[in-house]
């Protein structure tokens, strides 16, 4: 398997692909499970937010959303197992496009009158954005690459409004670049965020970048497994970007495994 510049393997093709089953065949092998971890935080998150601000319905604007998981299991109600085996049991190779969008608007239905949250998700795959749309997870997209541009004006309207920011697994290719624009579309509101952040990428010039616009950031006290290394290489090119940043990864990443950290950041009081 090809890596990237980060030392990880090049998952790019999953994707890209017209309906999610590239995606959850290939990262059920690797025991991909964050969004299910970091499920509970999220919910905890919105419940605070929505008290603490007295927004009955706030719009959640997911990082890097893919196919909209963070959405199906946080807004939805899904199971990373029940994803797993929605795309990747034994018949989903005979289903069409069209079929399993028929089977998830059948599941976004029926939480109708659960339905308290708005969720974006800002992708640079249009294919992953367009059905997370159709299948009903996402409210709205936001087709963009905001490491390399800003937003036009039209994305700056999606984005302005967003009530809480959160991703899980992005950061790292998606940088402060990123983060200081959807901080600027929001025309002087300062949405809450939380990120899960793998050990082996800085936070440091992201939190730097929200300090600058009134944000306080905290660490929180867990780890959180994220997948399988790959390959041999992977976890050898890992340990090693892990040591060149001081991070020691004895009993963590050494026993095959991605860590990650998560970072909540909220507005200066």
């Amino acid at each position: 398997m090809r890596v990237d510049t980060t030392g990880k393997i090049s998952l790019d093709h999953i994707y890209t692909s017209p309906d999610p089953r590239a995606y959850f065949g290939t990262l059920r092998e690797l025991d991909y499970n964050i969004p299910e971890l970091a499920k509970p935080h999220f919910r905890r998150f919105i419940a605070e937010y929505r008290q603490a601000l007295g927004v009955p319905r706030p719009t959640v604007l997911d990082i890097g959303c893919s196919y909209g998981i963070n959405a199906a299991l946080v807004k939805y109600g899904a199971t990373m197992g029940e994803l797993y085996d929605r795309y990747g049991g034994r018949d989903a190779h005979r289903r069409t496009r069209a079929t399993l969008l028929a089977r998830d608007r059948e599941l976004t239905r029926s939480h109708e009158t659960a339905n308290d949250l708005r969720f974006l998700g800002l992708d640079a795959s249009e294919e992953a954005l367009s059905y997370a749309l159709e299948a009903g997870f996402l409210d709205g997209t936001v087709h963009a690459d905001l490491e390399n541009g800003d937003p036009t004006d039209e994305q700056r309207a999606q984005l302005a409004g967003t009530d809480l920011v959160i991703s899980t697994g992005c950061l790292g290719y998606v940088t402060e670049r990123t983060i200081s624009r959807i901080v600027e579309a929001q025309d002087g509101r300062r949405p809450w965020m939380a990120h899960f952040v793998l050990r082996m990428f800085p936070f440091d010039p992201i939190a730097d970048t929200l300090a600058a616009a009134g944000y306080e950031t905290v660490r929180h006290d867990g780890l959180f497994r994220q997948r399988r290394f790959a390959t041999p290489q992977e976890r050898s090119l890992v340990l090693d970007r892990l040591a060149a940043a001081g991070v020691d990864p004895a009993g963590l990443e050494t026993t095959g495994w991605f860590y990650a950290r998560l970072y909540i950041s909220k507005p200066c009081t």
